[in-house]
């Protein structure tokens, strides 16, 4: 090198800058953890909105087979349905006046 040259140091100089002014550096820290926090809070809400989105559509579907299983459990329950699988497939009957017993105890 020669003697009318001065080396600089990038380092020294940024460290030398850094320590002059420590508020704005730190400063400059917060705004960047800040950032990073909004950053990571917004995509946070963004996945609870799209699980809640779907735990939606779940209820709504549930609620639709809930309501048809109402209807299936009424269609199968009714009296006149029973009554006439009964005669079809046990071959049953009302009985007669004259068919029924009545049995005394003492």
């Amino acid at each position: 090198m020669k003697d009318g040259q001065t080396q600089f140091s990038l380092v020294v100089l940024i460290w030398t800058d850094l320590t002059r002014h420590p508020v704005r550096v730190l400063l400059y820290l917060m705004v960047l953890l800040s950032a990073a926090a909004v950053i990571l809070s917004s995509h946070h809400n963004r996945q609870l909105a799209i699980v809640h989105e779907k735990l939606m559509q779940q209820r709504d579907q549930l609620d639709v087979e809930w309501r048809h299983l109402l209807l299936e459990q009424s269609a199968l329950t009714e009296h006149n349905r029973l009554e006439s699988m009964v005669r079809k497939q046990l071959n049953m009957r009302r009985p007669l006046p004259q068919d029924e017993v009545v049995v005394k105890i003492k």
